[in-house]
């Protein structure tokens, strides 16, 4: 059974930042694509950051220049360093990654359980 916890959000200033993690535990192989998703009250989940096992990265057009996702895979973590926050980037964020685990190993999909960001005026 893999695990993934996100830790790090809170209240934040507009303009301020945060540095979310998203650990990854259990009978872990690999971990393949990791990427962080949120979710505003009444709105659909969204992606916003994408990164590859090699490293590469892509996101939202909405956080672009702002936001900045890496991975530690020595540490099965990632990352997403938030800047330059805005009241519109309040919202749950989850990690998800595609990890090979357990034994023999398969590949599944995973979700955190979320962490709250609000980010006031």
């Amino acid at each position: 059974q893999v695990q993934l916890v996100e830790s790090g959000g809170g209240l934040v200033q507009a303009g301020g930042s945060l540095r979310l993690s998203c650990a990854a535990s259990g009978r872990i192989f690999s971990i393949n694509s990791m990427d962080w998703y949120r979710q505003a009250p009444g709105k659909q989940r969204e992606l916003v950051a994408h990164i590859t096992t090699g490293g590469s990265t892509s996101y939202a057009d909405s956080v672009k220049g702002r936001f900045t996702i890496s991975r530690d895979n020595a540490k099965n973590t990632g990352y997403l360093q938030m800047s330059s926050l805005k009241p519109e980037d309040t919202a749950v964020y989850y990690c998800n990654a595609v990890v090979l685990a357990g034994y023999p190993p398969y590949e599944s999909d995973y979700w955190g359980q979320g962490t709250q960001v609000t980010v006031s005026s």
